[in-house]
C-alpha cells in the first residue's frame, strides 16, 4: 500500500516539474519573439533648411581715440592746468614745463645767428663793391672777384645753418607746452608740480596724461573663424553691460579686419557706439548678441541625430536597411537643432536617436 502511494506521488511530482519546465520555455520564447519584432529605429528624411541664429560673444568698449602724452624733453613740471575728469578741447594748454638749459641754448643760438648775419652782410657788401669796380677794365682781377664770390656764398651757407639751429632750439622750446591733441577727457594724470619728466629717467615710466574721446566709443569683438562668413558691414548687433543690465544697446558693424588673428583664429570687428550721455565707459566688457542670418539653405538635423564619440562626429544613415556611419562637421546650433556638413545628400534617411551602440552594418527596421 505504501509502495503504491509512493510511486503515484513520484509520477505526479515528475509530471508537475515537466509541465513547469515546458511553460517556462514557452514563456521565454513568447517574450523574446514579440520584443524582437517590435524593436524599431526611428529615422527621418534629410532636407535643407534656412537657419537663422545668433552668437553670444564678449566684447570690449574702448575710446574712439586715446593717447598717452609724454614729455619730449627732460624738464620739470611748472604748471598744471588739467586733472582727471577735465574735459578739454583740441589745442588747449594742459601743462607747462621748465627747462632752463633750453632757454640758454636758445639765447646762444640767437647770438650765433646775429653774428653770422653780420659776417654775411660784410662779405656780401665786399663782393658788391668789387663787382661794381670790376666794370672798369683792369681795376679788379678775375681771381679777386672769384674769391669774393666764394666768401659771400660760404657766409650765406653759414647764415642758413645758424637760422636752422635757432629754429630747432625754438621748436624744442615749444615742447615745454603740453596741449590737447583732440577734444576729450583726461582719464589719467601721473605727475605733480615740480616732478621730473622726459624721454629718459623716472619721468618716462608713466605718461603725463591720458586723454580719451569718450563721446564716441568702439565696440571690439573677435568672431571665431566658423562664423566669419555671416557678417558684413552695416549689420546691427545688440549688447548689454553689467552696470546697466536692463538697458539694451545697439550698434552697426563698421569695420572688419579681413584677416584672422593667428593666435585666436578669429576676426576682429568693430562697431561705432555714440555715447553723448556717457552711459558707457571705456574698458567695459559687453555681452554682445550677433545675428547670424541664413545666407543659404543647409542641412539642419536634430541634435539627437549627431553622435560625438570616440569614433569622431558622425550621423547614422539608413543604407538599404543597414546602418552606415557618415563622418560630418558641425556648424551653427540652436536649442535643439544643429547644422551639419559632410558626405550627405538631400533625401538621405538618418537615424533620429543616434547612439554609439548602433554599429555599422546593424539592421535598421522602420
Amino acid at each position: 500500500m505504501n509502495t503504491t502511494i509512493f510511486r503515484r506521488r513520484t509520477v505526479l511530482f515528475s509530471s508537475i516539474a515537466f509541465l513547469a519546465f515546458l511553460s517556462s520555455c514557452h514563456h521565454k520564447e513568447e517574450t523574446k519573439d514579440p520584443g524582437t519584432a517590435s524593436v524599431g529605429i526611428p529615422t527621418f528624411t534629410l532636407q535643407k533648411e534656412a537657419l537663422s541664429t545668433s552668437l553670444q560673444m564678449p566684447g570690449e568698449l574702448i575710446a574712439y581715440q586715446q593717447v598717452d602724452i609724454y614729455a619730449k624733453v627732460s624738464s620739470f613740471v611748472k604748471t598744471l592746468n588739467a586733472d582727471i575728469g577735465s574735459e578739454v578741447t583740441k589745442g588747449q594748454l594742459l601743462m607747462t614745463l621748465e627747462a632752463p638749459e633750453i632757454s640758454s641754448q636758445l639765447n646762444a643760438a640767437e647770438s650765433r645767428l646775429q653774428s653770422q648775419q653780420a659776417v654775411y652782410t660784410a662779405s656780401k657788401a665786399n663782393y658788391d663793391r668789387l663787382l661794381e669796380t670790376s666794370k672798369t677794365p683792369g681795376t679788379i682781377s678775375t681771381n679777386d672777384l672769384d674769391q669774393a664770390i666764394a666768401k659771400r656764398n660760404s657766409d650765406q651757407a653759414q647764415l642758413n645753418a645758424a637760422k636752422a639751429a635757432y629754429k630747432e632750439v625754438g621748436s624744442t622750446l615749444s615742447y615745454l607746452q603740453i596741449r590737447a591733441p583732440f577734444n576729450g577727457i583726461v582719464s589719467a594724470r601721473n605727475v605733480n608740480l615740480g616732478a621730473f619728466v622726459g624721454p629718459t629717467g623716472s619721468g618716462s615710466a608713466l605718461p603725463i596724461f591720458t586723454i580719451q574721446d569718450q563721446k564716441h566709443l568702439r565696440l571690439q569683438v573677435s568672431i571665431p573663424e566658423l562664423y566669419t562668413g555671416y557678417l558684413k558691414e552695416g549689420d546691427v548687433v545688440s549688447f548689454s553691460v553689467k552696470s546697466k543690465p536692463n538697458n539694451l544697446f545697439t550698434a552697426k558693424v563698421k569695420r572688419l579686419s579681413g584677416a584672422l588673428d593667428a593666435r585666436l583664429r578669429s576676426e576682429r570687428i568693430e562697431m561705432d557706439v555714440p555715447n553723448l550721455t556717457k552711459q558707457l565707459l571705456p574698458g567695459m566688457v559687453a555681452d554682445v548678441s550677433i545675428p547670424l542670418p541664413a545666407n543659404v539653405s543647409t542641412f539642419i538635423v536634430p541634435k539627437t541625430a549627431v553622435v560625438d564619440g570616440a569614433e569622431g562626429i558622425y550621423v547614422i544613415r539608413d543604407k538599404s536597411g543597414k546602418a552606415e556611419i557618415v563622418q560630418i562637421k558641425k556648424g551653427r546650433e540652436t536649442d535643439d537643432k544643429i547644422e551639419i556638413f559632410g558626405n550627405i545628400a538631400e533625401g538621405d534617411k538618418l537615424v533620429t536617436q543616434a547612439t554609439e551602440e548602433i554599429r555599422a552594418g546593424d539592421p535598421i527596421k522602420p
